[in-house]
């Protein structure tokens, strides 16, 4: 039992670490990108350097799976994305900022992937979702690192480089933390190597199962109207005059922390099928609210937009995991958990960040004051978006056995 307590903690902050060096940075980046004046195009392909990262996530899973312990590929991966970071923080050129975190998100992105195939080698996978509440936890606790410099050292923090020094502090306390947590052995060593498995792609073949397949398509296309939240809100709440942008949206990942617990009584109760739909539903909920405030310029609605964040990445990306963990093989689970983020957070965060930002360019105009945005317009364009999703994927994704 002691035992199994200690394995619980280390799990905790395995995720805690790993999403706070992230959290701390990201959240804030576009406000920082539309403070340095850079255009439409360049800052869509900054802040689809996360989803660049995403596409090696298959190859990390593939390495973990086949050649190297899984901790000490986490263990690597964030001591080297802590010395980008840290570059990263030094320069105000572009292209160089693209580069450093081009560079960061190819060794950091992969790591989401991997910390759950460490987390469900050594826990139940139903109780996966009580661990992988404590990335949210230091996703919120990283909003603090706002008000201790605003606040202690009274500083700057948001649209600042602060945050890249933060985030490289947190990545290498992180680092030193994985050397101690338990031995994950390669689950594939020893079996034969073909080019699908090099490239981290033999998630690839559970696609021959139709249901597997519209998840994935799906998936895939809820990344649209998902990203111009993720990679974009920030711009928006700095439009809107709001001060404190990092905490502001951290309130959503608050209440993914109660969200989170709540996926395994609604995963049992209804199951994975229905969780899933109802993530959409919360999508579209999201958009809703961001449209309404935005035409009735009431600040409540778009907290009510940030809060739906919660039910959103709980119960249809996590819920997602979870599925990808009940239909792969064991010998596939790292890359298969790769392949989603790959789907997902790689290549359906790339299109979308491109489409969003030309979303934006449409609906925006330059003039000597600044950049007037027609977000009412921007809003209206991802609830529709997010509608058809809620309305296909019970169409497409049909009911299996044992399942509601």
């Amino acid at each position: 039992m002691k035992k199994l307590a200690v394995l619980n903690v280390q799990m905790a902050l395995m995720m805690f670490f790993q999403y706070m060096m992230f959290a701390v940075w990201w959240v804030p980046l576009a406000a920082y990108l539309t403070q340095m004046d850079i255009g439409s195009t360049q800052k869509a392909l900054i802040l689809s350097s996360m989803a660049l990262g995403c596409l090696v996530s298959p190859l990390t899973g593939m390495l973990a799976d086949r050649y190297f312990q899984g901790q000490y590929v986490l263990a690597f991966t964030n001591f080297v994305n802590a010395a980008l970071l840290a570059l990263a923080a030094t320069t105000s050129n572009p292209n160089l900022l693209f580069l450093f975190l081009l560079v960061a998100m190819i060794f950091y992105m992969p790591t989401w992937g991997l910390t759950s195939s460490i987390a469900m080698t050594h826990i139940a996978t139903e109780k996966f979702a009580r661990i992988r509440v404590f990335g949210s936890v230091g996703w919120v606790v990283s909003g603090g690192f706002s008000l201790l410099f605003v606040h202690l050292f009274e500083m700057n923090f948001d649209g600042t480089n602060l945050p890249f020094y933060c985030g490289a502090g947190v990545s290498l306390v992180a680092a030193f933390f994985n050397l101690s947590l338990p031995k994950t052995p390669p689950a594939s060593n020893g079996q034969p190597v073909s080019l699908i498995n090099i490239m981290g792609l033999g998630a690839v073949k559970l696609m021959r199962n139709r249901n597997f397949f519209w998840f994935i398509i799906l998936s895939f296309l809820s990344m649209i109207p998902f990203s111009m939240y993720w990679s974009y809100c920030s711009e928006f709440l700095l439009d809107e005059g709001f001060k404190y942008i990092s905490i502001t949206m951290n309130f959503g990942q608050l209440a993914e922390m109660l969200f989170l617990l709540s996926v395994p009584f609604i995963v049992r109760k209804f199951g994975l099928r229905t969780t899933m739909f109802l993530g959409l539903i919360a999508l579209t909920i999201r958009y809703l609210s961001f449209y309404s405030g935005a035409l009735t310029d009431t600040g409540i609605l778009y907290m009510m937009g940030i809060l739906m964040h919660g039910l959103i990445f709980g119960y249809f990306y996590l819920g997602g995991q979870m599925y990808i963990d009940e239909k792969a093989p064991k010998a596939l689970k790292a890359q298969a958990q790769g392949f989603i983020f790959l789907v997902t957070f790689g290549l359906g965060l790339l299109v979308g960040n491109f489409i969003n930002a030309k979303i934006i360019a449409i609906f925006s105009e330059s003039g000597p004051d600044g950049t007037n945005y027609h977000w009412g317009m921007i809003w209206g364009i991802t609830t529709i978006m997010s509608i058809g999703l809620a309305i296909l994927f019970p169409l497409l994704v049909k009911k299996e056995n044992n399942q509601h």
